[in-house]
């Protein structure tokens, strides 16, 4: 029986390799082991529990103000260990964290071949996102197999001489989560998102957390963001807060306060979930949320310079509306005032597939071990 190790540290790793979790464990025909790096450690706790996941490994690296330079040697010692004790033969990544980079460089060093789930999103800028763009690329370079999200993922791996037998279109497996997750009955978990009034206000679901958006560019979104809420009365603002004090020492002096901006803590995923999709329209810097709303049928503000993820910038589903005070309140402005604008965005095609790249990463896994036996 083949072995398969699924590793990942974050909550948005954890929230993508859920459902890929769930469809591997379901087959007899291989043997799953589940590890968590536990990069973040509250967050990630909350997803294995909403997925109903227990991990056979948690590293527990996490300590308070982590470096990249901590988090990079712990995965690595913690890491190896299990790789020694387990020998898989095939370990699958997520994403572009220092758990996906360094679990994938560990495994090199032990001749174990790698599976990389959302594999070729690129901005073409090794420093934005930092470190993300240059995470990924390098696993690119250490992986086998490449489980590529769309079409132009596959053509940026083709672009740096990945081979071609090697990647697999899946779409996203964050759409497959959405299964599990949102519910129309739903009741939130966090009280205070029980009491929107979702049928008379305007909702508009607020993140933003990023590393390169640190400083300006963040102080210039809570600005943009408290115009708008001052413009519409009839819009209000849910903003889950991360927990980093360097992102909450600049919103909440900001923000806390106005009538129709709520401030809460992270709230769990389910929750951002079900509250995306009650809301009128997304703000964010997230990732994965850019490709979560338009599955969900919303218009997303991307709070970003660039994006990895162009495929809904070109079908229309999100739009770029950068780090600039005016160019947000203006983007946001023409959602909140032209019917044919939101109507637009939020009818478009979802480029990010149907559900069911779990399905097909566990196909192409089981068909690539059928000729590759255990090094």
């Amino acid at each position: 029986m083949s072995k398969i190790l699924i590793v990942y540290g974050t909550r948005p790793d954890a929230v993508k390799m859920a459902p890929v979790v769930l469809e591997f464990k379901k087959d007899s025909s291989v043997e799953t082991i589940v590890c968590t790096t536990a990069q973040h450690r509250e967050t990630i706790d909350m997803v294995n529990n909403i997925f109903g996941i227990t991990p056979d490994y948690d590293l527990n690296i996490m300590k308070q103000r982590q470096t990249l330079e901590y988090v990079t040697s712990a995965i690595m010692d913690k890491f190896s260990a299990v790789l020694e004790k387990e020998k898989p033969d095939l370990v699958l990544v997520h994403g572009d964290t220092a758990t996906c980079l360094i679990c994938a460089l560990a495994s090199f060093y032990k001749k174990i071949p790698v599976g990389h789930v959302e594999a070729g999103l690129r901005t073409h800028d090794n420093y934005s996102p930092f470190p993300e763009e240059m995470n990924r690329k390098l696993v690119a370079s250490l992986a086998t197999l490449h489980f590529a999200p769309t079409e132009s993922n596959r053509k940026n791996l083709l672009h740096e001489n990945v081979p071609d037998k090697n990647i697999f279109v899946t779409g996203n497996t964050g759409i497959d989560a959405l299964d599990t997750t949102v519910n129309t009955n739903y009741v939130f978990e966090r009280s205070i998102l029980n009491k929107l009034d979702f049928n008379n206000k305007r909702i508009i679901t607020l993140t933003a957390h990023r590393r390169e958006n640190l400083g300006e560019p963040l102080e210039n979104i809570c600005a943009a963001v408290v115009e708008i809420a001052e413009k519409f009365n009839d819009v209000v603002f849910v903003y889950p807060v991360h927990p980093n004090p360097a992102v909450r020492n600049t919103i909440y002096p900001a923000m806390e306060g106005i009538n129709n901006i709520i401030l809460t803590d992270f709230i769990s995923v389910s929750d951002n979930h079900n509250l995306m999709k009650k809301s009128y329209m997304i703000m964010t810097d997230s990732g994965g949320l850019q490709e979560e709303a338009p599955a969900l049928g919303k218009p997303v503000l991307v709070l970003r310079k660039e994006t990895e993820r162009p495929e809904a910038v070109e079908m229309g589903t999100v739009k770029l509306s950068g780090v600039e005070k005016d160019k947000i309140i203006a983007d946001a402005t023409d959602l909140l005032t032209n019917q044919e604008t939101y109507e637009r965005m939020a009818t478009a095609v979802n480029p990010y597939g149907d559900g069911t790249a779990s399905k097909q990463i566990l196909s192409a896994v089981k068909e690539y071990l059928k000729t590759h036996s255990r090094l």
